[in-house]
């Protein structure tokens, strides 16, 4: 298998400063790891990354989802925090639901309730 897990999540912004206030408001942490060139928090044991650029930035590329207990109070807590709806909360079957919103960077964050997955088999 060339995966073992989901390690980092890297999000390309026009300003660290700026970007780091907001994830560091809406996550409630603040990051482990804070340089000019990389701003790194520690998100249940996985990695939310910002990454200063002035190429191209914001809602291209993939998504990838990060784990919430409940999809609808997150989704509304996200869109509080200054993100604006990409994808509105919607159930995939089996009791799973996933939405997205673009942060204030344009940045797509997906988010997933999933019943069925089991963090003590993450490595």
């Amino acid at each position: 298998m060339i995966f073992i897990g989901l390690r980092t999540v890297g999000y390309q912004v026009p300003d660290v400063g700026k970007a780091k206030e907001w994830y560091s408001k809406t996550l409630g942490i603040e990051p482990y790891f804070d340089e000019p060139f990389y701003v790194g928090f520690n998100v249940g044991g996985y990695e939310l990354g910002l990454q200063p650029s002035t190429d191209s930035f914001g809602a291209c590329g993939s998504t990838a989802y990060w784990g919430v207990s409940n999809a609808d109070d997150a989704f509304s807590r996200l869109i509080e925090a200054g993100a604006t709806p990409a994808d509105p909360v919607s159930d995939v079957g089996e009791g799973i639901r996933v939405g997205a919103v673009l942060d204030p960077f344009g940045n797509r964050l997906g988010i997933i309730e999933n019943p069925h997955f089991d963090p003590s088999t993450a490595k």
